[in-house]
């Protein structure tokens, strides 16, 4: 596995809701449109106590999945819970156990960045893992799957629409 580009989308948290979803679904399309992937991994919604944060995940992660929907692209979901099991080998792992463990597997000179990145590259590589243990046949490193989905978990960072887009 070789993790070829994360990342978060950013987005203007005083822009209105739509135009905000409308900016993330352009950069998940755009890295759609630059690496070909054949898959999109996508973390399940979580849910926060600010109910808020909840629903604007929710927004973010419907557009992302509409992004991957249009795009012809295989979308796999995965509770945040099988995310960190399959990285960690916990579901109760904390951030910064997944961030080692994603150095450790990747072979990364340090962990993802921005850190909210790394939630993207876990659901990834989650599914990479489990693909090749449900198929049992030799697992085919796409590294514009791993980018895709990367894109696809980017919208955590800040509570979803309201990260700002970087490169």
């Amino acid at each position: 596995m070789k993790l070829v580009e994360c990342g978060v989308i950013r987005t203007k948290p005083r822009d209105p809701l739509s135009t905000r979803l409308r900016e993330i679904h352009e950069g998940v399309s755009e890295l759609i449109a630059r690496h070909h992937p054949d898959h999109l991994a996508v973390e399940d919604v979580f849910y926060s106590r600010n109910v808020r944060t909840t629903l604007a995940l929710g927004h973010a992660r419907g557009v992302i999945l509409l992004a991957g929907e249009t795009a012809g692209i295989a979308i796999h979901e995965f509770p945040p819970a099988e995310v960190k099991k399959a990285i960690v080998g916990t579901g109760s792992a904390t951030k910064q156990q997944v961030q080692f463990m994603l150095t450790r597997l990747l072979r990364l000179r340090a962990a993802p960045e921005p850190a909210d990145a790394s939630d993207g590259v876990a659901a990834a590589v989650t599914y990479m893992l489990t693909a090749h243990i449900a198929s049992f046949v030799p697992l085919r490193t796409n590294g514009g799957a791993l980018a895709r989905a990367i894109a696809a978990q980017a919208h955590r960072n800040g509570g979803g629409p309201e990260a700002r887009r970087s490169r």
